[in-house]
């Protein structure tokens, strides 16, 4: 397969075909060994990322940072109140401008139904790769990580039930942006899939229609199921966490109450023994500690998050390589 990376997108994995991303992967994995055995790898020497935050970030802001460290260029963390974005830099102005000092954008926008919306709009007045570091509809790079933590750790997908569940935080209303780029990404690659969530935290139609076809073409599968026990019974994978139930409702009083009613949707040892030996137990970080998981779980032989965290970084190194480099 010949594929032209150079100055491609990164919004969703929809945007990308298998054979794309398992190129991706499959550089992510050898990155991984290169870091290990201490080899350098400049392959974005004088390159320059702008790294735009309109929502908090700890381990998105850091890893790329390194990644733009360890493959020999630099990053810009962008301070957002330090902008004009409030005083009349829209959109356009950003893509225009940005693109033309550096070689790419990345963007993390969780605002509702404003997030993705944003990200697009940069994109198609950027003459560079525009890279989605997580909006309020996909968190892409998150995806592809959670995908190169499952294959370490089982090495194949086949015949390997995998489960996103719901899990109850009381934080705030969370993104559906995770649990909705897993599912579109794992279904592409044919994965036997269970989603598991109170009837409230339904995820967006149309990406769900997106599912459906991958999987015709996957020949991947999906389950729905409303109780946790029963997802988590025989499952190779779990991965257990809150989002908000924003298709239902954006009023944030109304969600929380909501939310408040399934405090019992909580990963924690009596569940994981209904899974399989071996199961594994994911998440993307930060958990809510004693609501989504208990310590026993999270800090147990069956977690990989940590490993999965680590994972953000060299997914994270392959597809800036491979959109920033070559000419």
């Amino acid at each position: 397969m010949k594929t032209q990376f150079f100055g491609k997108n990164f919004i969703s994995t929809q945007d990308w075909n298998k054979e794309e991303l398992e190129t991706a992967l499959g550089l992510a994995f050898d990155l991984k060994k290169k870091f290990a055995l201490n080899e350098q790898t400049p392959y974005l020497f004088h390159k320059t990322l702008y790294l735009l935050f309109f929502f908090s970030s700890m381990r998105t802001r850091t890893s790329f940072q390194a990644a733009m460290d360890q493959l020999g260029g630099n990053s810009h963390d962008l301070v957002v109140a330090n902008l004009q974005i409030s005083h009349g830099d829209t959109p356009k102005e950003v893509g225009k401008i940005l693109s033309s000092y550096g070689h790419g954008i990345a963007i993390r926008h969780c605002d509702w139904q404003v997030g993705n919306k944003y990200i697009n709009e940069v994109a198609a007045n950027s003459s560079v790769p525009v890279l989605n570091m997580q909006c309020d509809v996909y968190h892409p790079f998150q995806a592809m990580a959670d995908l190169m933590t499952i294959l370490e750790k089982k090495a194949t997908l086949k015949d390997k039930k995998i489960v996103m569940s719901w899990a109850y935080a009381a934080s705030y209303a969370k993104p559906i942006s995770v649990p909705q780029s897993f599912l579109l990404l794992l279904s592409q690659f044919g994965a036997d899939l269970t989603l598991a969530y109170p009837e409230e935290f339904k995820l967006m139609p149309e990406i769900m229609e997106q599912v459906t076809e991958n999987n015709k073409k996957s020949g991947g599968k999906l389950a729905i199921s409303h109780n946790m026990e029963e997802a988590f019974e025989n499952a190779d994978v779990v991965y257990p966490k809150s989002w908000g139930p924003l298709v239902t409702t954006d009023d944030p009083e109304e969600g929380k109450q909501i939310i408040n009613k399934y405090k019992n949707w909580i990963c924690d040892s009596s569940k994981m023994k209904l899974t399989k030996k071996g199961c594994i137990y994911l998440h993307c970080l930060p958990a809510d500690r004693g609501l989504e998981v208990t310590d026993e779980v999270i800090d147990g032989p069956q977690s990989a998050v940590f490993d999965q965290a680590e994972n953000r970084l060299h997914i994270q190194k392959a597809i800036l390589a491979l959109t920033m480099g070559g000419k």
